[in-house]
């Protein structure tokens, strides 16, 4: 797990809605140690680079980040607190309404989306308790701690797996229903084993054994499989 470094700073709950979608949209463009850049938040949250660079100004002045001109920018750990909050709320509820309501896999994100805004302290910590204080989510990603640790699994993507090699899905990245739903009727989902058997040359298409009983053959782009990520084994 990584732990949270310096003070939290201001309450989380005090910040907009539209503060909570930058700090969650840079600490997700910044997951991999690299800088989040202004047309990347931009295209992220779709506005213009001018609107992102009078925000993140703001808030670099709150303490919410660090900004270097022409490098980026960098959550510090106040930031970081409020980031991590907003990301354990949206996975919580992704898991609460797949568990307990039934909603979609596929779908169920967009609902998140805007219920991570409107609930309250008192209702996540209920989910979760609801829930048994699930570690991951239904695609797969570690949910924060409430004392704003994750737990850091290195994984690989898909894509990048060599042939031969027998690996498991981890997770998938849970934005885009319609690429879930068709990676969920491939059988391409969290904590199934596949091995990659055969990559075509110049970026052509991957075939995979999907790993399981009624598995089979499966091929995909390396598009596809960039979203997804793997770990050794299964």
């Amino acid at each position: 797990m990584k732990a949270l470094k310096g003070t939290p700073g201001p309450a989380v709950r005090d910040l907009s809605p539209s503060v909570e979608d930058y700090l969650k949209t840079i600490y997700h463009l910044s997951e991999g140690g690299d800088s989040a850049t202004t047309t990347g938040i931009a295209e992220r949250l779709d506005l213009t680079p001018a609107a992102v660079t009078g925000m993140v100004k703001k808030l670099a002045e709150s303490g919410h980040l660090e900004h270097e001109p022409y490098h980026g920018v960098r959550l510090t750990a106040a930031g970081r607190h409020a980031a991590l909050a907003v990301v354990r709320r949206h996975r919580l509820i992704e898991t609460y309404l797949i568990t307990k309501l039934g909603y979609d896999w596929a779908s169920v994100h967009e609902e998140a989306e805007h219920l991570e805004h409107a609930a309250s302290d008192d209702l996540i910590a209920r989910m979760a308790e609801a829930l048994g204080d699930p570690r991951y989510d239904p695609h797969g990603s570690p949910i924060p701690t409430v004392d704003g640790r994750i737990e850091d699994v290195p994984t690989l993507r898909l894509d990048a797996v060599p042939v031969g090699r027998r690996v498991r899905i981890a997770l998938v990245d849970g934005a885009e229903p319609a690429r879930l739903r068709y990676l969920q009727e491939l059988g391409l989902v969290p904590g199934v084993p596949v091995t990659v058997t055969e990559r075509g040359p110049f970026g052509g298409p991957i075939t995979l054994r999907v790993e399981k009983e009624g598995g089979g053959s499966r091929v995909i782009g390396p598009d596809l499989a960039a979203t997804v990520r793997v770990v050794a084994g299964g």
